[in-house]
């Protein structure tokens, strides 16, 4: 059969999105789906890396394919990805909504979070973030336009980031996280597809260039069936 390790992999995940294999499960051996398969090792190895690579398996060195839990997509707290990046990563079908983009003079609780002058003009750019056909992450960014002098509609359905860093040639360096979990607002409610979710988990974001300017607030509001926020943590011995 041509492509065999292509049947492997879907038929695999479909055990998986059936509840015939749960996260957590190990999958048989690479010998024993050799052997259930009829097929070569490599074949089988071929299926099991694309399986680890579209998230549906983990490789853990002495106890086989662990399945994991693909209902969630992981969001690394931790780093300063792009929703772009985080979703070429996770090899999923994404789309970005634009629903404002628009210059203003900074409100009063901006200016705060931003840390900027009261006649400080701003750029608000509201988006949600569809993936699989849903919408589950809003967006609401706060960008100095003192450093970012204009935006476009375009720009901001591609990549903030790959704008202001490859066009601009602004260095983004590091950012400042908050994670709460709040009730779902109106504007929540008018852009997401929240089904019967009440609340949703709420990362603020203080991004900062490499120069230690602030130049970026943002408040990323996940519903919370769809993911899970995860950090690499070392002890630190005193």
């Amino acid at each position: 059969m041509k492509n065999k390790f292509l049947f492997i992999y879907n038929d695999l995940v479909r055990m998986i999105q059936q509840g015939k294999i749960n996260p957590g499960d190990t999958l048989p051996s690479e010998h024993e789906l050799t052997n259930r398969y009829e097929s070569s090792r490599e074949t089988v190895r071929k299926a099991l890396n694309l399986l680890a690579q579209n998230g549906y398996i983990q490789k853990v060195r002495g106890k086989g394919s662990v399945v994991l839990d693909h209902g969630k997509f992981e969001f690394p707290v931790s780093g300063l990805t792009s929703f772009k990046e985080l979703s070429n990563q996770l090899g999923q079908d994404f789309q970005t909504i634009v629903h404002e983009l628009s210059l203003e003079i900074a409100e009063e609780g901006v200016r705060e979070h931003l840390q900027c002058k009261r006649d400080q003009k701003l750029w608000k750019v509201v988006r949600s973030r569809q993936i699989a056909g849903e919408k589950i992450i809003l967006d609401k960014d706060y960008i100095r336009e003192d450093l970012v002098p204009a935006l476009s509609t375009s720009i901001a359905e591609e990549s903030l980031y790959a704008y202001i860093e490859d066009e601009l040639k602004l260095d983004i360096s590091f950012a400042k996280k908050e994670i709460v979990v709040e009730k779902v607002t109106e504007e929540d409610r008018r852009y997401l597809d929240l089904l019967d979710h009440e609340q949703v988990v709420v990362i603020r974001s203080y991004v900062y260039l490499a120069d230690a300017t602030l130049f970026q607030f943002t408040e990323s509001r996940h519903r919370p069936d769809k993911f899970q926020f995860v950090d690499f943590a070392r002890r630190t011995k005193a």
